[in-house]
């Protein structure tokens, strides 16, 4: 009570007039605009001011009241002020400065980036070699037609799949003496260009290990895409990747049709040779539809040919009326220089360059690449 009862001056009274202090502000904006902006483009509407309260009868207002009206006043008056700093930024969002026609902008690079991402980028022709019927020159025709398609001027990758080796000894190479192989590749996930060995081609080497290679793989997630996967360290540097299979439909065969593209089936000119073709569309089919629906047949070859029997003769037609543009133009005729070429561990093309033999393959090579500029 002691502070009440002290005596003030009585405050002069109020009085309350009807216009609000924001009326000041806004009018304090509108002379800030330029007219020329305003002319050009209209300002949007500022939010409008809250409708004032109806006066009450003046009162003696109290100290506290004066400084509540104060804060409200210098609260409003901030806000004008920000309104004031903010507006010439919405005005000039419509229209194109000088540095945004002259300097790059951000979308540019971005565009630029985008069309790197979308360049395509170049993979092998994979090309298996496949017959679960063993002597019908799988080998002989893996090894001369990559040869062959390097003498074109291709990059050329031979892929030993077969445990017996033969494709690695017809290059000059011991399986027996090779340290690590396709064996340590599909099981260990040993990188490729680790085996890679160069002779007349690139050859990916095998040995011994390689018939354990299915057992080693049964409990592996993905065991079919494993081949497939490894080649995508190599796909890039060679045009044409030719895989040579083992004589069964197993889990390296699988392997290998799961990671091409092409199929080409050498037949022997025999009537039991040409049997195991049913089994192999059937299994061609299955992994069309389960594991690579863009693997397909690039054509028959007949093998080991010999045109002086009958039975010869007979098979290549029954091929032909079976299965039509398949089967390729090509023949490959029986010639003692395939047997030949391996001892000296070299292709025919390279043992006898000039002899018919060397000749069929390059006939095939041209003929494949027919194909698949076709």
């Amino acid at each position: 009570m002691g502070f009440l009862s002290r005596k003030k001056p009585k405050p002069a009274p109020v009085t309350v007039e009807e216009s609000h202090p924001i009326d000041e502000d806004l009018q304090r904006m509108e002379e800030l605009v330029p007219e020329s902006v305003a002319a050009e483009a209209p300002a949007p509407a500022p939010p409008a001011p809250p409708a004032p309260e109806p006066s009450a009868p003046p009162t003696p207002p109290v100290e506290e009241e004066v400084a509540e009206d104060e804060d409200d006043y210098l609260a409003v008056e901030d806000e004008a002020e920000e309104y004031v700093e903010e507006e010439p930024e919405e005005e000039n969002d419509g229209r194109m400065m000088a540095a945004d026609l002259i300097a790059p902008s951000r979308n540019d690079f971005v565009e630029e980036r985008r069309a790197e991402a979308e360049a395509p980028v170049k993979h092998a022709d994979v090309i298996a070699f496949a017959n679960q019927k063993g002597g019908v020159a799988k080998t002989t025709t893996t090894l001369n037609l990559a040869v062959a398609l390097a003498e074109s001027g291709h990059r050329v990758l031979c892929i030993d799949l077969d445990p017996q080796g033969n494709l690695t000894m017809s290059q000059g190479i011991d399986p027996d003496k090779v340290e690590i192989s396709l064996y340590d590749v599909l099981v260990n996930d040993v990188p490729i260009s680790e085996i890679i060995v160069r002779r007349e081609i690139d050859i990916a080497v095998a040995s011994i290990d390689l018939a354990g290679a299915e057992i080693a793989m049964s409990t592996k997630i993905g065991r079919e895409r494993s081949l497939e996967k490894a080649l995508k360290e190599v796909s890039g540097d060679y045009d044409f990747v030719c895989i040579d299979t083992p004589p069964s439909l197993g889990l390296l065969t699988i392997n290998a049709l799961t990671a091409a593209n092409k199929v080409i089936v050498p037949v022997q000119c025999e009537y039991l040779s040409m049997r195991g073709l049913v089994q192999l569309q059937n299994t061609l089919r299955m992994i069309q539809e389960n594991l690579n629906p863009d693997v397909h047949i690039e054509g028959i070859l007949p093998t080991m040919l010999d045109t002086r029997t009958v039975h010869a003769k007979e098979a290549v037609e029954i091929l032909e009326e079976n299965f039509g543009d398949l089967v390729f133009h090509t023949r490959i005729r029986k010639a003692i220089k395939f047997a030949e070429a391996p001892v000296k561990g070299s292709s025919v093309l390279k043992y006898d360059s000039g002899s018919s033999a060397a000749n069929y393959y390059r006939e095939l090579a041209k003929e494949v690449l027919a194909n698949g500029s076709a």
